[in-house]
């Protein structure tokens, strides 16, 4: 790939991107964000693109699905910030 050409990324990669652009900058500080907190945002979008949250109705009421991969890299995200 030349220098000058821009690779395209999936909408999912996209995602994940964006996430991180969101946190990496912390604006209370004025400071780069801690890359704790740059490597939670990126799995917890991860996470939304691989396992999206999925609801289930019985009788009228609305569930969340729960799913082990989802709730691993979210737990992971929890653990660093």
């Amino acid at each position: 790939m030349e220098m000058n050409q821009v690779k395209k990324l999936s909408p999912s990669a996209l995602a994940v991107e964006t996430a991180v652009k969101e946190v990496s900058w912390d604006w209370g500080n004025m400071d780069q964000a801690s890359p704790n907190v740059i490597a939670a945002a990126a799995l917890r979008a991860a996470a939304d693109q691989v396992e999206p949250i999925e609801y289930e109705v019985i009788d009228n009421l609305q569930y969340e699905v729960r799913s082990p991969v989802r709730d691993a890299l979210l737990a992971i995200a929890a653990e660093l910030g």
